[in-house]
């Protein structure tokens, strides 16, 4: 199924579903989003939870998410482990559960600093040589999931707090020049697929989100396609942005004529959570929501991973967590969920 199919039908709230672990879309975030116009509501998902059958059955329930993110499969060092050498077998998997649930695709990511294979990050290439490596891994890598993407997250986190370039071999051996070409090349592998700038920290405005809006202006001046600019949304209770400020950093992504999209959503908090902190939670889900749904340009909401389970914050962030609208059992935290239906009502 084209793009084109697959997002008619969920813009007329119908799923064409086969599999017998897929629900008909019924009242839920995604059929909220959808009916205010967005394009989708969706999670992220990594190979490992598929085996397990209730998460996946919650996955597959187009009511509440009409899209997925692939959270590693399609990363540098899964996809080209060594040099010319490709392994799409996790991606397809995802990819084929995304087509056979009737859900849209947001693949991620082809250039990031992080989860590079020795060999490009160690690999004392020249300019020419990496320009050469990185065309070629963004070419097969797209052309490989051609007509499957809705949206590619082209480049991810190229920027520090301050606004200046992070480091990597990718800005130290090219320059910033290394963005447009690796735009340039993923639209010329998938014409029809939108290209996006992901990074974090862009709800606070500020010199970082400054800095992301020219990073789409210098994308733009070289004449290479870009469509939008990706809020990871890593957020936390009780310190997310208001809504009227997200809206107007969202205004901002719309004038410069692309789209935005809130792409890896979740607000953690100190474990275990306090009945107080998931009151704010549900206050601090439904301001960014709520943002997205009052802006046309915001395209779409996608949190990462739907359920506290498999949630990536509290191995990184130690004593946080519960971050997610479902818990670690599964359950709809009930003032949170109802909080997002609210803010895209």
């Amino acid at each position: 199924m084209s793009i084109t199919s697959r997002l008619s039908c969920l813009l007329f709230a119908v799923s064409a579903i086969s599999s017998p672990i897929s629900h008909r879309a019924v009242d839920g975030l995604n059929t909220r989003a959808v009916a205010a116009g967005k394009e989708y509501f969706g999670s992220a998902t990594d190979n490992g939870e598929l085996s397990d059958i209730p998460y996946l059955e919650g996955l597959s329930n187009t009511a509440d998410f009409g899209s997925i993110t692939p959270g590693n499969a399609m990363k540098w060092d899964t996809i080209e482990p060594s040099r010319g050498t490709f392994n799409f077998a996790n991606g397809d998997t995802i990819v084929d559960l995304a087509e056979k649930n009737g859900q849209l695709l947001r693949c991620h990511t082809l250039v990031w600093h992080s989860q590079l294979p020795s060999w490009v990050s160690n690999g004392g290439f020249d300019n020419a040589t990496l320009i050469d490596i990185m065309v070629n891994h963004i070419t097969q890598e797209v052309t490989h999931y051609k007509g499957k993407c809705y949206h590619w997250d082209v480049v991810n986190e190229a920027l520090n707090e301050d606004g200046t370039y992070r480091s990597s071999v990718f800005y130290d051996t090219i320059g910033p020049a290394y963005l447009p070409i690796a735009f340039a090349a993923a639209a010329a592998a998938d014409p029809e697929a939108k290209l996006y700038f992901n990074d974090y920290n862009l709800e606070y405005g500020g010199a970082k989100f400054n800095a992301a809006l020219e990073i789409v202006k210098l994308v733009q001046s070289y004449g290479a396609k870009i469509d939008g600019l990706g809020f990871q949304g890593h957020l936390i209770v009780g310190s997310t942005p208001s809504r009227s400020s997200q809206e107007s950093n969202l205004n901002k992504v719309a004038a410069l004529g692309v789209e935005a999209a809130f792409t890896e959503l979740d607000i953690r908090t100190t474990t275990p959570a306090t009945e107080a902190a998931v009151a704010q939670q549900a206050k601090d889900y439904a301001a960014t929501v709520g943002a997205c749904a009052a802006v046309e340009k915001c395209v779409g909401v996608t949190i990462w991973d739907y359920t506290d389970k498999y949630s990536w914050i509290p191995s990184v962030f130690q004593g946080q967590g519960a971050a997610l609208p479902w818990d670690e059992n599964l359950q709809k935290k009930e003032l949170v969920y109802n909080a997002i239906l609210e803010a895209l009502s």
